[in-house]
């Protein structure tokens, strides 16, 4: 562990879970360490990097730099979090980026907003272009003040059963909210953000920021990419249903034919993944859910029997 040590607590602490990524986690420094509020401290927890990963990070004499053997991202956030001393904790991931006047706004919003126990924004998709990222000033695009967006602000539980619009690199969290609904679990490996959000959300407001303050990167080894097994997703939002139904604390709620419209898709999604990956059995399996939720969607029936016939995805 390297570590610069100060006198007082942090008013915020910022945690970068880290695991091989010596290409991007230089520039994901350079953002917080030019942040216009500075009264924080940062923690990067390295997760077995074989890279030079952990080397780079230690060139930054304000980084507390904690390594431990490969224990998945989930088991960073959450040493991480453990660590944390700052009255509120934001969470980076190692290849985003985060614009200057992040932190300033989301401090201000967190006193206008004393009820809420995580304020988040919006983000930028951030692709490269003829394999180089464009400079993060070229899209930053400046808003006045701190607008907040009602839909997605307060209790957000029924938004929460549609997708999980919370970036984890975009929010800024009361440190009593992981002493109140825990860590992420360690156990997933897929939409843990999302679990723990949907927990959090069934006791602490959330206000949504309608600006863009983070950038986040598009590359072709991010988790979201990958081909996995198990539908993480549909069996996340299932259990959620049955145990918390589909309204949030205010009586917002959403349809049950919305709700069921929504997990269709995310079936059918997961479906398509394995179809071009030429797992029929389970894309099959995946498409044949997705109409028995969604029965009027005759497309998915008509999906399996192409899929069995060669065709496949274009994307």
């Amino acid at each position: 562990m390297f570590w610069t040590g100060r006198m007082s607590a942090p008013v915020v602490s910022v945690i970068i879970p880290t695991y091989n990524c010596a290409d991007y986690i230089a520039q994901t420094l350079e953002g917080i360490f030019h942040q216009t509020f500075q009264d924080l401290e940062v923690i990067v927890v390295d997760d077995g990097s074989t890279d030079r990963t952990r080397e780079i990070v230690a060139g930054y004499s304000r980084v507390c730099l904690i390594s431990q053997q490969n224990a998945g991202v989930c088991a960073a956030r959450n040493r991480g979090i453990r660590e944390a001393k700052g009255r509120f904790i934001c969470l980076i991931d190692h290849d985003d980026y985060w614009f200057p006047d992040k932190l300033a706004r989301q401090i201000e919003a967190m006193d206008i907003y004393p009820d809420s126990g995580v304020i988040y924004t919006d983000f930028t998709l951030w692709f490269p272009e003829q394999g180089v990222f464009p400079e993060v000033w070229s899209l930053h695009k400046p808003v006045a003040g701190n607008p907040v967006d009602p839909d997605y602000s307060g209790w957000i539980y029924h938004q929460l059963l549609l997708d999980c619009w919370v970036l984890t690199s975009t929010a800024l969290f009361r440190s009593t909210v992981f002493q109140d609904c825990g860590g992420f679990d360690e156990a997933l490996p897929y939409s843990e953000d999302w679990e723990l959000w949907l927990r959090i959300c069934r006791k602490y407001q959330f206000t949504k920021l309608r600006y863009a303050s983070t950038l986040y990167r598009q590359h072709p080894q991010q988790g979201n990419r990958k081909v996995r097994a198990v539908d993480y997703r549909t069996r996340l939002l299932t259990q959620a249903s049955r145990q918390w139904g589909l309204c949030s604390q205010d009586n917002r709620c959403i349809s049950s034919q919305r709700f069921k419209k929504q997990l269709a898709s995310y079936h059918a999604d997961f479906g398509f993944h394995h179809l071009k990956a030429g797992n029929m059995g389970t894309a099959t399996r995946a498409l044949l859910q997705a109409w028995l939720i969604d029965p009027l969607h005759l497309k998915y029936p008509c999906y399996v029997v192409a899929g069995w016939v060669g065709w496949r995805p274009a994307w």
